[in-house]
């Protein structure tokens, strides 16, 4: 009797082992067959992955599966056999399950970025590679804790380990980590972009590189200057990229001797210097002041433009040319004196 019973299932397993097979490869074959006919059809890209994914599954795989279902229903094996067969199974599946939810990460980044770098040439797409890796990381993890689990090991102490040592390791780089999470802020929040020039503390310069901890500037001297990009995030930036003109304002000051006419003419001299400068847009000049060893004026006008040179050549220009006129009008310009008044008492 006994013996009758083991060959029947040992019937049914093999049959249903070769049935299972043969129905997983016809049905691998047309699946694929018939989603790549409807891929060719479709914008979305979803469908090549699940086309790409299924050529990945290896045969090996299919012989498990088989091996699993036909001892489900015969319940030829038992003991440790079947839990091996089980464990194998358990593997196989999240392996796959697992790399198909990779793929579907990596793809989506990839558009993510195609799509970023379209609307901007300089686009960083380092911190997008940093989530998905972390992403990909965490995907991986959480696959081996729910394999180990459903074998029958106890996680629970693992993951306090983790917990315990993830705290440490953050201890240990938490200035790493200030800049890295100051690198994501830069990202996300462009305060500025490679080829902005900005001004923070008593530093200014042009971005040259955003890194994952620190940030390069080519200063108005020449020379690099690396900061790291938690000093930026806690530093008040002033970024000239979307500024459309800038504002300035000097001081000069004559001589307290001018006459009240060369005075007024000085006004208008100033005036006339600044609206025959093209990029130059004049606000106001004014007779400001009496300070303490000339007559002070306030000019203040617009440059049409925000590179830093312009704005030096139009100042030179600007200078010189009232230089030029005042010297023609015999106006001084004033320089700190002092002057001392002798009185002789009787």
């Amino acid at each position: 009797m006994f013996e009758i019973i083991v060959e029947t299932k040992v019937n049914i397993f093999i049959g249903t082992f070769l049935a299972t097979v043969i129905a997983l490869y016809i049905t691998k074959v047309v699946i694929v067959a018939n989603i790549k006919k409807i891929s060719k059809r479709t914008r979305t890209d979803l469908d090549d992955l699940l086309s790409a994914w299924l050529d990945k599954i290896h045969s090996p795989f299919y012989i498990f599966i088989a091996l699993f279902v036909a001892n489900k229903i015969s319940n030829l094996f038992v003991g440790n056999i079947e839990k091996v067969i089980e464990a194998i199974f358990l593997i196989g599946s999240v392996y796959y399950i697992t790399i198909f939810v990779q793929e579907i990460i990596l793809h989506l980044t990839k558009k993510t970025i195609e799509a970023k770098q379209k609307e901007d040439k300089d686009f960083n797409a380092s911190p997008i590679y940093i989530f998905q890796n972390i992403i990909k990381y965490a995907l991986w993890l959480i696959a081996i804790l729910l394999v180990l689990d459903n074998l029958g090991y106890n996680i629970s102490a693992l993951i306090a380990g983790l917990g315990i040592g993830g705290i440490a390791v953050a201890f240990a780089l938490q200035n790493i980590l200030a800049d890295i999470f100051a690198f994501i802020s830069i990202f996300f929040d462009k305060p500025f972009k490679i080829g902005d020039f900005i001004v923070f503390g008593q530093n200014k310069g042009t971005v040259r590189n955003i890194g994952i901890k620190t940030t390069r500037i080519i200063t108005l001297q020449g020379e690099e200057l690396v900061v790291p990009n938690k000093k930026l995030t806690d530093s008040e930036i002033h970024n000239f990229r979307q500024m459309r003109k800038r504002r300035v304002v000097f001081e000069f000051g004559i001589v307290y001797e001018t006459p009240i006419e060369k005075i007024k003419k000085t006004k208008n001299i100033a005036e006339t210097i600044i609206k025959n400068i093209k990029k130059a847009e004049l606000d106001r000049v004014h007779f400001k002041t009496l300070g303490d060893y000339s007559l002070v004026f306030e000019v203040a006008y617009y440059v049409n433009n925000q590179d830093y040179k312009t704005y030096m050549d139009i100042q030179e220009q600007i200078n010189l040319g009232l230089m030029k006129k005042l010297a023609e009008e015999k106006i001084e310009f004033a320089y700190p004196t002092q002057k001392t008044f002798l009185e002789r008492i009787k």
